[in-house]
């Protein structure tokens, strides 16, 4: 019994010696990033819509030279700014054009935002808060959903929260740097240990660098290069509330507003005059909404911003959840740790003060400073436009203000009887909750036990309606039966984790092995999120069409279509946006004047490659060979339009190719 105690004084004590040190920190944390964040830089290849989309205006900055203006398919894109487009075309220049290429700038940017509320929290509430931040941060659901695709909000949410944290430093009081006591060896000054924002000691205060505000300035300005003058809005609506509310508005000049500003304009404002100058107003064709004359300027600074904003945007090509599920999906973002927001919300309540009072430490200026950055954009959305995904520039705030809230009560976990209750109930829906998906991934796995494994498994699911989905959880209605039998191993992966991790973590509360057990959360969450990425590879032939691609050039290598056969998605580019890029050439589009593709098609130098169904329907089968990518949402109609006049080349996830003469081998294709 003394070994045991001994083995277990022990182990607490290195358990203890991990949690204060930073440096043992890293190779963990970098190691969780590798396990859930790698595979993503590989596989799935780029799905169609927005990843290879944005994938194509990257790539056109590399081949045309043109760095300035974004194109996609040779057509004008003026919906976006250009930084996060500047990085993937970099990362081509490195790494050539491909998948990995594409992720890899956004899987960095979730490293850096782990970094950066990893030292925040540090700053602010101590060691143990910040290891919580950054697992959270690398195992919360939204951000691994959100960053499967090529789409800018890591970035942003680096940028305006690199913005806002230098933003608190640059304000921090004076007598941080005049009232902290010297080394009497060295005679340097140390930092001044203040209580955590929850009353744990840990947190240190240093003085302000007077590189604070400059970098403040430079994250700003490359906030609006990712997202647009949106960053603007959350950064001053932010800041100017808290320097209200703080009275630390006379402290305006340590932000450095004059050499602050240039600084900002130099590097915000070359882009912009060069997108103005460079696409000048143009007449527009009557009938589609715009104004007589418009160009960058319009579409850009009013169509991308106000009138988004105002519910009027040109086109009209996106969605705005109602609100009883934009504000719940919230809790499926943050998910594992949104289970524990009750505790976060009793724990802010108890911890209110005067303003004067909160704002005398760095824990408590970070809680209002972030408090007030999440409500704003959390009501901002709710009026505007949205999508699912805007709002993850909060994700790290809110994050960072659940587990400083964690972490205080697990330090006053036996002598705060209503804390204990609260994180204990988190536990347990955790442990329902995964013991529910367990039961449900077990009945999903024995029911298809007897059935065949199938490789495409969009086959399985053509006849759903999958093109009507627009949430990005939707695809959870797609795990029937058959579907189990190609998501077998996922499948059991998540059965294991769900099963054994959520109960494992409440055990381990329960004996007050707390750290093990916030832990347990985490890995539980990353074994999920690692079956998840696996399981996104199996829905690959459904969301990409690299395989059409791979299939065209197959055909080419073999002389059995000709080099200068014409290739043709019907409908707007973004149902086989992959094929283009895999391709890497310009095809045409049929019908796909629309979306995204509209504006820049009205330019007098727009490439001639927009057909009307019944031109399509006039040239097919004379001239040039024609090879037509038909997405599952156009069959029917494509069907009415050619009749019998098909020749299928491949079908893949009810997606088809077809060309319009038979091949040199008549074998390789079917008729229809």
């Amino acid at each position: 019994m003394l070994l045991t105690q001994v083995q277990h004084i022990s182990s607490v004590s290195r358990v203890s010696r991990f949690q204060r040190a930073p440096a043992r920190h890293v190779l963990p944390l970098l190691g969780l990033w590798l396990a859930i964040f790698l595979g993503s830089l590989f596989s799935p290849p780029l799905l169609d819509d927005a990843d290879a989309t944005h994938a194509q205006a990257a790539r056109a900055m590399v081949t045309t030279g043109d760095w300035v203006t974004l194109h996609v398919d040779g057509v004008r894109y003026l919906e976006k700014p250009p930084l996060p487009y500047w990085l993937v075309a970099l990362s081509f220049c490195v790494f050539g054009c491909n998948t990995f290429a594409v992720h890899l700038p956004m899987a960095l940017a979730v490293l850096a935002l782990t970094a950066l509320g990893y030292g925040w929290a540090r700053r602010a509430f101590g060691t143990r808060t910040a290891f919580y931040t950054a697992l959270a941060t690398l195992t919360c659901t939204g951000v691994f959903l959100f960053t499967r695709i090529f789409i800018p909000e890591a970035l942003l949410s680096l940028f305006l929260c690199t913005a806002l944290y230098t933003f608190l430093l640059s304000l921090a009081p004076s007598y941080e740097v005049s009232s902290r006591p010297k080394s009497t060896r060295t005679g340097a000054p140390i930092g001044r240990s203040l209580p955590e924002w929850g009353g744990l000691p840990g947190a240190v205060e240093r003085p302000a660098s007077w590189a604070g505000p400059y970098i403040m300035w430079t994250a700003l300005a490359l906030a609006v290069l990712t997202k647009g003058f949106i960053a603007l809005v959350f950064f001053f609506g932010t800041a100017l509330a808290y320097l209200a509310l703080t009275g630390t508005w006379r402290d305006w000049r340590r932000l450095k507003p004059f050499t602050g500003v240039l600084l900002f304009l130099l590097i915000a404002a070359p882009w912009h005059i060069l997108a103005a100058l460079r696409n000048p107003a143009v007449a527009m064709p009557p009938g589609l909404g715009f104004p007589p004359r418009a160009g960058w300027t319009w579409f850009y600074l009013y169509n991308e911003h106000i009138a988004r904003f105002l519910s009027q945007r040109i086109p009209r090509d996106y969605n705005k959840l109602p609100g009883y599920l934009y504000w719940s999906l919230h809790l499926v973002w943050l998910f594992p740790w949104s289970l524990f927001a009750p505790l976060a919300v009793i724990f802010g309540w108890r911890r209110r003060r005067s303003l004067r009072t909160l704002s005398e430490t760095h824990g408590g200026r970070t809680a209002l400073l972030l408090a007030i950055y999440s409500a704003l954009i959390l009501v901002f959305f709710s009026i505007s436009t949205n999508q699912e995904y805007y709002t993850f520039p909060i994700y790290l705030p809110l994050l960072m203000l659940l587990c400083a809230a964690l972490a205080s009560t697990e330090h006053t976990y036996d002598i705060d009887r209503t804390l204990r209750r609260t994180i204990l109930a988190g536990h347990i829906a955790y442990t329902v909750l995964g013991l529910a998906v367990a039961a449900a991934l077990a009945y999903g796995l024995w029911s298809a036990r007897t059935l065949a494994f199938v490789p495409d498994i969009g086959d399985l699911l053509a006849h759903r309606g999958v093109g009507d989905y627009t949430l990005a959880m939707s695809h959870f209605f797609d795990l029937t039966g058959p579907s189990f039998a190609a998501l077998r191993l996922p499948a059991s992966l998540a059965l294991i984790a769900f099963a054994v991790g959520p109960a494992t973590a409440w055990v381990l509360r329960h004996r007050r092995e707390h750290f093990a057990a916030t832990v347990s959360v985490a890995l539980t969450s990353a074994i999920f999120l690692i079956a998840a990425h696996a399981a996104l590879d199996r829905f690959a032939p459904m969301l990409s069409s690299q395989d059409f691609a791979e299939r065209i050039d197959d055909l080419r290598t073999q002389n059995l279509i000709p080099p200068d056969t014409d290739i043709l998605l019907y409908g707007d580019q973004s149902y086989g946006s992959s094929i283009p890029f895999y391709l890497n050439q310009r095809v045409e589009l049929v019908d796909g004047a629309s979306s995204s593709m509209l504006f820049g098609s009205v330019f007098p130098d727009a490439p001639k490659i927009f057909l009307k169904p019944e031109e399509l329907f006039a040239a097919w089968g004379h001239g040039r060979r024609k090879i037509l990518f038909v997405p599952l949402e156009k069959r029917d109609e494509v069907d009415r339009l050619l009749g019998s006049n098909q020749i299928i080349l491949e079908e893949t996830s009810g997606k088809l190719l077809i060309t319009d003469r038979p091949l040199a081998t008549p074998l390789t294709a079917s008729y229809r």
